[in-house]
């Protein structure tokens, strides 16, 4: 059993930037990967990026390349998402999930736990 927390949300202008952390509990977590979603009211839960449990392996939606990093500290059970160069757009809810094993999924069906969500506001 695996609970995820999500923190770090908040609001911010657009060019700036916020690092959502998403902690853990279970000591077989650090074999779990990891994937970041959000969602707009009405809208679907969307894919942002992942990272496989050893770390070396990340994944983006292509709306976020270039600009939001996952990272992983297995040591605290902690995954991290940093967003830079943030635009109106990114407004969601971000949620953090976790799967067994080391393919990044895209999908939210792959996922067998789940965060609470974190709040993201990007004013204009």
């Amino acid at each position: 059993q695996v609970q995820l927390a999500e923190s770090g949300g908040g609001l911010v202008q657009a060019g700036g930037s916020l690092r959502l952390s998403c902690a853990a509990s279970g000591r077989t977590f650090r074999t779990y990967t990891t994937g970041w979603f959000r969602q707009a009211p009405g809208k679907e839960r969307e894919f942002v990026g992942g990272i496989g449990w050893i770390g070396d392996n990340t994944r983006y939606a292509d709306s976020v390349k270039g600009r939001f990093t996952i990272s992983r500290d297995n040591a605290k059970n902690t995954v991290f998402l940093q967003m830079n160069s943030l635009k109106p757009e990114d407004t969601d809810v971000y949620y953090c999930a976790a799967r067994p094993g080391t393919n990044v999924a895209v999908t939210t069906y792959d996922y067998d736990y789940w965060g609470q969500g974190t709040q993201v506001t990007v004013s204009s």
